[in-house]
């Protein structure tokens, strides 16, 4: 039985691959910080480890019990977006780069060696990585540097026979993405998202980008001159109208 360990399987994508790897006969540890809603994973008979992936000696603990892995989700991550970046805040942006860049070198410190020899590690970043949108400098900074962290990754252990994909989502419908205010286009169900991973990942892509209507649309935006987009994101992304 092939055995994949997920991180950040409390709630949202990582939950739903947790289920649905198991329902397609993995052997799955689902890992995270939320013992509470671990706990339902494990009432449905999935191995569970609670531990805090920003600090190393948590992570190296789980990984003394968790033995030989065929696949390696890191999937743990946070938003938080800077209303005024005028006034920088730099502590929310040290706290998100912990916990979507650091927390994930701490994992990879602990688990990777647990892969076996053909296995895969996919880092999950997100498609704003094509884009830039206001307010994103931390969250958006994060999520490029993961997507330099598996591509550098994907050199580096092609040699041991070691597979890397990167995971690059739009919009899911989380409790993470549910506190945005603007307008999310192409916005997916956790159920959707899982299956386009897991068939991603199963056809050994070194990049899962999904919706492809976002995408395509997020590129294509990135490719405009730098004065168009500025002019087009204040319309693109103003806040919902909350009044109705």
């Amino acid at each position: 039985m092939k055995r994949v360990l997920i991180t950040g399987a409390s709630s949202g994508i990582g939950r739903q691959l947790a289920l649905d790897y198991q329902a397609d006969g993995w052997q799955v540890t689902a890992c995270g910080r939320d013992e509470t809603r671990l706990a339902e994973l494990a009432a449905a008979n999935i191995e569970t480890l609670t531990f805090d992936s920003r600090v190393l000696a948590d992570c190296q603990r789980a990984a003394d019990t968790a033995g030989e892995l065929d696949l390696l989700i890191l999937n743990a991550g946070s938003c938080e977006y800077i209303d005024d970046a005028q006034h920088f805040d730099s502590l929310l942006f040290a706290r998100v780069m912990e916990t979507n860049l650091v927390a994930t070198g701490h994992a990879l410190a602990a688990f990777l060696p647990r892969l076996r020899r053909g296995g895969r590690l996919a880092l999950v970043s997100s498609s704003v990585t094509w884009l830039a949108l206001p307010r994103a400098e931390a969250y958006g900074a994060s999520k490029a540097a993961l997507d330099y962290l598996a591509a550098s990754l994907r050199v580096d252990l092609a040699s041991r026979d070691i597979h890397v994909s990167l995971v690059k989502p739009g919009f899911v419908a989380t409790p993470l993405t549910a506190r945005n205010d603007f307008p999310m286009p192409a916005l997916l169900t956790p159920e959707q998202a899982s299956y386009a991973i897991r068939h991603g990942l199963a056809r050994g892509q070194h990049t899962v980008a999904f919706p492809r209507r976002l995408v395509w649309g997020l590129r294509l935006l990135g490719a405009l001159p730098t004065g168009w987009w500025l002019r087009l994101s204040r319309f693109l992304t103003r806040p919902k109208d909350v009044s109705a």
